[in-house]
């Protein structure tokens, strides 16, 4: 009887001792893990079109970056597409811009995750078509109904980012700032902004 109430006891003991243990931690469960010199990330982007003073322009975007997860100094290259169409009683616009940067950053660990800002520097190709509203219906052709443009234009990028790290080498991220594309010997302001997720080995 006295060993079956000290069994009993130590049960009681041990039950409590893996009740304080407590629930584990979600850095525990969700392990992060990046070793490599290597980023690549893709999302959705928006902006304003670099050659029009409203709109909204959306499309895709992405980049690599070149530098550990915790460096101070990381740098890359990145690329966007994003179109944007307005409409006026005669004419129907559709603007498209590829941005093309060459890219270098600060950052800072926060974490789980990084804080950071990123110039970009290179041309954005920005391609312009117009068609007259009802101008088919008139029998138009040729120039009269539509027309394209393509011009080449210098900009930069100044981007506030945060990298939130989810699990293992997978991250989201988030960005966006001023930018500013040089047209017709005319700086022309805007923004742009990215959301998507990534990969760091």
């Amino acid at each position: 009887m006295r060993q079956l109430a000290l069994a009993a006891l130590l049960s009681v003991f041990d039950a409590s001792g893996a009740r304080a243990e407590g629930p584990r931690l979600a850095d525990d469960r969700w392990p992060v893990q990046s070793t490599g010199r290597l980023g690549v990330d893709l999302g959705l982007s928006v902006g304003l079109p670099a050659t029009w003073q409203t709109g909204l322009g959306t499309g895709v975007g992405g980049g690599i970056t070149i530098g550990r997860a915790q460096s101070l100094f990381v740098w890359g290259v990145r690329a966007s597409w994003s179109t944007a169409t307005e409409s006026s009683l005669a004419w129907t616009v559709t603007h498209q811009d590829i941005r093309l940067r060459a890219a270098a950053g600060l950052q800072r660990a926060a974490g789980r995750g990084t804080l950071g800002l990123r110039l970009g520097v290179g041309p954005t190709v920005a391609h312009e078509t117009r068609t007259r509203n009802q101008g088919a219906r008139a029998g138009l052709t040729g120039s009269d109904l539509q027309t394209s443009t393509f011009a080449t234009l210098p900009a930069a990028d100044l981007e506030a980012v945060v990298n939130v790290r989810v699990a293992g080498p997978w991250f989201l991220t988030v960005g966006g700032g001023p930018s500013l594309a040089l047209a017709d010997g005319s700086a022309h302001g805007g923004w742009t902004a990215q959301l998507g997720a990534g990969w760091w080995p």
